[in-house]
C-alpha cells in the first residue's frame, strides 16, 4: 500500500475488540515513533505504554479510550525541546504530535485501529501516572483491533475541503 492509500485507509476507531495487541506490533509502532523527526533532533517525546487492566482503569479516570486494549500517553519534555530563537516558541507539542502521527499510521499499516485523543484531563493523567512536572501529556493514542466497519477510503472526496480552500501559492 502506498502512503496516500495508507493515509486514506486510516480512520478513527471508537469501538475495539477485546483482543490484545501483540508485543511485536507494539514494538514496531514504538519504533515508528522513535524514528519520527523532531526539532533539532531533540527527541522530547516521552511515551507511557498502558496495556494492563489496572493501567487502563487508571486511564479511564481522565480519558475515554473507547475500550482499546492499548493506549499510549505521548508526553513532551519541555526541558529538552527545541525553542525557536526569534520568539522562543517551544515546539515540544509539535514534536509529540509528529511522533503520534507516525505511530498512528504504523498501527494502521499493521491492521490496527486507532483514536487520537486530546480530550482528557491532564491533571488526572499526570497524577495517575506520576508524570513529572517538566513533561506535558500532549495526547493519547488508543490502539487495538477495530470492532466496527472500516470507513471508505473514498470518503475524503466529500469530507475534506478541496485544495483551493486550504492552499495558497506564493502569498495569501
Amino acid at each position: 500500500m502506498n502512503f496516500l492509500e495508507l493515509a486514506k485507509t486510516r480512520h478513527t476507531v471508537r469501538k475495539y475488540q477485546p483482543k490484545k495487541v501483540e508485543e511485536e506490533k507494539l514494538l514496531i509502532i514504538l519504533e515508528a515513533g522513535r524514528i519520527a523527526p523532531t526539532g533539532a533532533n531533540m527527541q522530547p517525546q516521552r511515551i507511557v505504554v498502558i496495556r494492563k487492566e489496572e493501567g487502563l482503569e487508571k486511564l479511564s479516570k481522565g480519558a475515554n479510550v473507547y475500550g482499546a486494549p492499548l493506549a499510549l500517553i505521548i508526553c513532551a519534555d519541555h526541558s529538552v525541546s527545541w525553542k525557536r530563537p526569534q520568539d522562543g516558541k517551544d515546539i515540544a507539542d509539535i514534536d509529540a504530535s509528529i511522533v503520534t502521527d507516525h505511530m498512528m499510521l504504523q498501527a494502521t499499516e499493521l491492521g490496527l485501529g486507532t483514536c487520537w485523543i486530546c480530550y482528557f484531563d491532564p491533571k488526572v493523567i499526570r497524577t495517575e501516572f506520576n508524570i513529572p512536572a517538566n513533561l506535558e501529556p500532549v495526547n493519547i493514542l488508543a490502539i487495538g483491533y477495530a470492532d466496527s466497519e472500516p470507513l471508505s477510503p473514498d470518503r475524503h472526496i466529500t469530507l475534506r475541503k478541496n485544495l483551493e480552500n486550504t492552499v495558497w501559492y506564493e502569498t495569501f
